[in-house]
């Protein structure tokens, strides 16, 4: 690793304010007071406000590397701007400047949720920043030390494994792996996993941040042989991170495959009423089934072996309202092929509702089911209901929570053992990973996007499904209400993909896998092991720290 982009050769804390000292009247007034908590931090962000400002623009930039704007190089420009920013700060300006690049960050990525309520945009995104204030906290002494490309890196997989954990089961949104599933990074999810890529985006950011550093202290020495070195090898270094994935075989070979059908049945209006009146979503996706049954028998398109419905396809419980269940046999005997249905099930008590995926057989009827073993914090369920209630009125139109599933969603579909994950549990490493350990042969994702609509949000959870793709060299198919459905290839590829908000039905063959990648097999433990390494260099460069500290205190005492 190049080492001559180091910091000097000293293990304390170095502020480094971006302009004189505060002579604010506040400052003035009571020289020997010490000055409140509120002041300081008043203080700390008005000497800062040009860093901060750099911070926020290169928090942006991260935003538009996501879809749906998918500029992935923007990536690593902003993991090198958010580490050279955190180069000589103290521990408190290191968390600042992390919470400055993260607000505006999450505020762009997550703006989707502006159809619940730019609070809700707000709130989320505070909470999500907090991660990366606490990201700039720990970088900013574990860049102090040899070799601080890779710690740095290791810090980046760290604060992912937290905030995809916490609180009430993490929200994964924003990870670097999904601002790149479609980069020369993408194949190494098929040897770690998400985190892997993760890793291997912050090394090549950080590398490239060496380099600038070597860079600037060339102009002053321009016949620096070492520094000139160094900073070519920190940029051969990215480079060869960043191509490495490219080396790494993605299997997409299978002997068999499968004929499937998606139905996009379409829902009345796009956010948070698209429900329209009862059973018009299902009567959409009946209506589309019982076309492809009509084009089936002209001979327009063959007939499939089994069929994908989205989640929420069914808008009431077909168990407790006879219509719906009629209405599902319909077209399930229509096409006369099994079909896996989206349904919300009362259950198992009158205080909670099942999002399941059930299997519908034109002759036995409903069968084997998924019911979604995570549901989203305040969209499904709602923690401390009885208190939060009271104070936001709102959460009153989540009038029962989501009881979680218990097992993994790997269900025999006619001739086919596929996997079910439902909408944002695509998100979750664990889930997905547990699903193809326990035998799926490709995935499918029942999603209901409609309150998203036209946000830039079905673009995000697509971009998922393509890693995943890689990650575990499946075949995977969404199947979304109103949009984005698609068919993704075992590379990544995305083979076809619908319109949002029209009524569509997607036919292809896809291949069944049973070979499983490394990423499956080794599990988290990447994870685990990256995350751990951050957090010890962080401590080393503590306690390196304090050691100078007490060596440069007794060598003043000597003197």
């Amino acid at each position: 690793m190049p080492d001559a982009a180091e910091a000097p050769a000293t293990y304390e804390p170095r502020p480094v304010p971006d302009t004189a000292p505060d002579t604010s009247p506040d400052a003035a007034e009571a020289p020997e007071a010490r000055p409140t908590r509120r002041r300081r931090f008043a203080a700390l962000v008005r000497r800062m406000w040009r860093s901060s400002a750099v911070a926020a623009a290169a928090g942006l930039a991260l935003a538009a590397a996501f879809p749906p704007y998918d500029v992935w190089p923007l990536s690593l420009a902003a993991v090198a701007a958010f580490t050279l920013l955190m180069r000589g700060r103290t521990v408190r300006q290191g968390a600042w400047l992390g919470f400055a690049f993260g607000l505006p960050f999450f505020i762009w990525l997550l703006q989707w949720l502006h159809t619940v309520g730019w609070d809700a945009v707000v709130g989320l995104s505070v909470i999500e920043a907090c991660f990366l204030a606490a990201l700039g906290a720990f970088m900013v002494p574990a860049v102090r030390l040899p070799g601080w490309p890779a710690w740095a890196a290791c810090l980046w997989v760290t604060e992912e494994l937290a905030r995809d954990r916490l609180p009430f089961g993490g929200f994964p949104w924003g990870r670097l792996a999904f601002a790149n599933t479609g980069s020369p990074f993408t194949p190494l999810a098929a040897l770690g996993g998400a985190p892997l890529v993760s890793f291997a985006v912050a090394l090549s950011g950080t590398l490239l941040a060496a380099a600038a550093l070597a860079l600037v202290r060339l102009r002053p020495e321009p016949r620096s042989a070492r520094t000139a070195l160094s900073a070519a090898g920190a940029l051969v270094l990215s480079a060869a991170v960043l191509l490495a994935g490219l080396l790494v075989p993605v299997p997409t070979d299978a002997e068999d495959h499968v004929r499937i059908a998606v139905v996009q049945g379409n829902v009345q209006q796009p956010g948070m009423h698209f429900l329209g009146r009862p059973m018009m979503i299902l009567d959409n996706h009946v209506k589309a089934t019982l076309q492809l049954a009509a084009d089936i028998k002209a001979g327009k398109v063959p007939k499939p072996d089994l069929v994908l419905w989205p989640e929420n396809s069914s808008d009431l419980d077909p168990f407790s309202h006879p219509a719906a269940y009629d209405k599902i046999t319909e077209a399930v005997q229509a096409v006369g092929v099994p079909v896996l249905v989206g349904v919300l099930v009362d259950g198992p008590d009158a205080d909670h509702v099942q999002n399941e995926g059930i299997v519908w057989d034109p002759v036995k009827g409903p069968g084997a089911h998924y019911t979604k073993q995570h549901p989203v914090p305040f969209g499904e369920y709602v923690p401390f209901r009885k208190e939060l209630t009271k104070v936001i009125s709102r959460l009153d139109e989540i009038p029962r929570d989501f009881y979680p599933g218990k097992t993994t969603g790997v269900l025999q579909i006619g001739p086919a053992r596929l996997g079910d994950v439902i909408c944002f549990e695509v998100a979750y490493d664990g889930i997905v990973r547990d699903t193809v350990n326990a035998g799926a042969r490709a995935l499918v994702v029942q999603t209901n996007n409609a309150t998203y609509g036209e946000t830039g949000q079905p673009e995000q959870q697509l971009a998922m499904s393509r890693l995943r793709a890689i990650e575990h060299g499946r075949a995977v198919v969404t199947a979304a209400t109103s949009g984005i459905s698609a068919i993704v290839a075992p590379d990544g590829k995305i083979e076809q993909r619908s319109k949002e908000f029209t009524q569509t039905v997607l036919n292809a063959d896809i291949p069944l896998r049973d070979g499983t990648t490394l990423a499956d097999r080794v599990g988290a433990a990447p994870e685990w092991t990256l995350a751990m390494v951050g957090l010890l260099s962080c401590a080393a460069a503590v306690a390196l720290g304090r050691r100078e500290r007490t060596r440069t205190a007794k060598g003043q005492e000597q003197q």
